[in-house]
């Protein structure tokens, strides 16, 4: 079945290439007001349920960055779209089964989401076989939601040390996902605590409705989807 389209739904004035633009001077706008250099945040489109036809014209208006939240998806369109397109880096920012991790290290230059010693440990053994390694943030649970995954946060100190003696990792940053009915700015500025204690200098957070405040509290990664795609189904 068909995904969605933008070409279905778009308004007049309403292109991929003008969401762009505008997407880009919010974030422009509140790294300023944040006292920070728009160039130290990284919009990740997130092109998730998206077809190749929804992508590509984002990616002729300059957008190089994305993020996908599932491997079998992702395999089915960008290997093409990479091809074809110099310079594109592709984000895993949904859960990653390890059963799926060879298909994820031939597709995805970057995992968001990794938060067990599991998965850590089948990197390490893809690794040890020759494999890249893609750069890795960890997933963190910042509002201990059952129904979601992600390392505790009074667990995160002591994963990141494991990540880092134990499997021999290199760890770029941290990731979350906030509740939805909680202020997400208490995510954002624990989720940064966090990653100073720990000597980490990325922060994967902030989606369409709240990167701008997300920019406020450090985030050096936005994942912005519905804000440049339109509305999904």
């Amino acid at each position: 079945m068909a995904g969605p389209s933008l070409h279905q739904s778009a308004e007049p004035g309403e292109t991929p290439a003008g969401r762009l633009a505008a997407i880009r001077a919010r974030i422009g706008k509140a790294a300023r007001e944040a006292g920070r250099s728009p160039d130290e945040v990284t919009l990740v489109a997130v092109s998730k349920t998206f077809e190749a036809a929804d992508i590509e014209p984002l990616i002729a208006a300059g957008q190089r960055v994305f993020g996908e939240n599932r491997v079998q998806e992702a395999a089915a369109k960008w290997p093409v779209l990479k091809a074809t397109t110099p310079g594109i880096e592709l984000h895993l920012i949904g859960p990653l089964q390890t059963n799926k991790l060879k298909e994820a290290l031939a597709l995805f230059d970057v995992f968001h989401t990794l938060d067990r010693d599991r998965l850590a440990e089948a990197l390490v053994k893809e690794r040890d076989k020759g494999a890249a390694m893609p750069r890795l943030f960890i997933q963190v649970n910042t509002g201990e939601e059952p129904q979601k995954a992600g390392i505790l946060p009074a667990e995160v100190d002591d994963f990141v040390a494991r990540c880092r003696e134990v499997h021999g990792l290199e760890i770029e940053g941290l990731m979350c996902i906030p509740p939805v009915d909680e202020e997400p700015a208490l995510h954002f500025a624990l989720l940064d605590k966090m990653a100073r204690r720990n000597g980490l200098t990325k922060l994967s957070m902030g989606m369409s409705a709240d990167f701008e405040t997300a920019i406020t509290f450090g985030a050096t990664h936005v994942r912005v989807g519905s804000a440049l795609f339109g509305s999904r189904g």
